[in-house]
């Protein structure tokens, strides 16, 4: 009998996370095919099929998760009624809200009470889900609004014993995102981070992780205009074009782009999609400059806008510019889905700590031991396939 795998996601009422689950919905129904799916492909013993993948989680929105993604509008009516109809029936769990961390994000599904008592009740959700869906494995997936930068100088983030007493003492520098990746490790549940917040990075937990045997992995899902970035610049330094200027403009009208419509969440994102260029290239770019504007006509459906200036043999400049129309939740949500995959096999594997090797699903990919992130596109791949195809011995 094929095993289950269960995906308990943070933000489950996203436009992320509804695409998810309508996606792999359709395909235990036999009306959605398996294209767009990176993994697909690939016959890797152990690892999960998709049609044996169930969803739960948690969300501030109290709607059904059809209702969820009709307001999306990345999903209709024709994908509910075509395999997608049992999210009808779905609605999400209580979740962790702070107008603190994410200014322009709430909603009335809140758990009440302080830290100690959301990690548990965190905890009791992974369980229950478990239980109810007769799963043998699970997996945590931050899909979550962005939050705002915590103060990295904060004591309560210096070290375990000091997170641990924070937890104790409801610090404010502890945010959501950490509350979901500690209980995931403490529940000994792999946690995947696809948000720029700062959670499995923390180094407190971090530490937490390695100790427990835990695997995790983060930092903010890698799905258009980054991810064009780091397939294009390692081939810009290759051919010895130099980068003189890149200019990148993002507009989007989604959940996602309402929270980064908060300066202080939106600092989170920049930090994270800026952090490619002069890695790759091997050089600092002067003027590497990103823009994310809120614009709410155009829904999910984004648009990335690069121009990229250029110096070539005998000082000739030269531009390249590139335009990526995307929905973007449904570049996202097939990696999402293959993340819990890799992280499931990395849990059953034996493979604890930060699993370096889905780099190329992030735009910060989490390391271990203070390592350098690799962000060249090929690179990544190429570690992922070594991984998938070595089995441990």
């Amino acid at each position: 009998m094929a095993e289950r795998l269960g995906v308990a996601v943070v933000g489950v009422g996203g436009a992320v996370a509804t695409t998810a689950i309508a996606g792999i919905e359709m395909i235990k129904a036999g009306s959605n095919s398996l294209a767009g799916l990176p993994l697909a492909d690939r016959d890797v013993r152990g690892m999960a099929a998709y049609r044996d993948i169930e969803f739960g989680g948690w969300d501030l929105a109290e709607d059904s998760l059809a209702d969820c993604a009709l307001r999306h509008g990345v999903i209709g009516d024709k994908e509910l009624a075509d395999g997608a109809s049992s999210m009808k029936d779905m609605r999400a769990w209580k979740a962790v809200g702070s107008k603190n961390y994410c200014a322009n994000i709430d909603g009335n599904n809140k758990l009440e009470g302080g830290h100690r008592a959301a990690v548990q009740q965190i905890k009791d959700d992974l369980a229950r889900f478990r239980d109810e869906k007769s799963l043998d494995r699970v997996v945590v997936v931050n899909l979550a609004s962005t939050e705002r930068v915590p103060d990295p100088d904060s004591p309560a983030l210096a070290s375990r014993d000091a997170f641990e007493k924070a937890l104790d003492n409801n610090d404010e520098a502890i945010s959501p995102a950490m509350l979901y990746a500690y209980a995931a490790i403490d529940a000994d549940t792999p946690y995947a981070n696809f948000t720029p917040s700062m959670a499995s990075d923390c180094a407190p937990i971090a530490d937490f992780a390695a100790e427990r045997g835990v695997p995790v992995a983060g930092k903010d899902g890698k799905t258009g205009q980054t991810f064009m970035k780091t397939v294009i610049a390692p081939a810009l330094r290759d051919r010895a074009l130099h980068v003189d200027g890149w200019f990148s403009t993002n507009i989007l009208g989604n959940s996602d782009g309402l929270a980064l419509d908060d300066p202080k969440s939106l600092q989170s994102k920049l930090g994270t999609k800026g952090s490619v260029l002069d890695q790759i290239l091997g050089y600092k770019v002067e003027d590497h400059i990103i823009m994310i504007h809120y614009y709410k006509p155009r829904g999910d459906d984004k648009e990335a806008w690069d121009n990229i200036d250029l110096t070539g043999f005998m000082g000739q400049k030269m531009q390249l510019k590139l335009n990526f129309l995307c929905k973007d939740s449904v570049l996202a949500a097939p990696l999402a889905i293959e993340i819990a995959r890799c992280l499931d096999l990395a849990h059953q594997r034996g493979q604890g700590g930060v699993q370096e090797q889905l780099g190329l699903f992030f735009k910060l990919p989490q390391t271990a031991n203070g390592n350098d992130p690799v962000h060249g596109f090929a690179e990544q791949q190429a570690a992922l396939d070594h991984w998938l195809a070595t089995e441990p011995a």
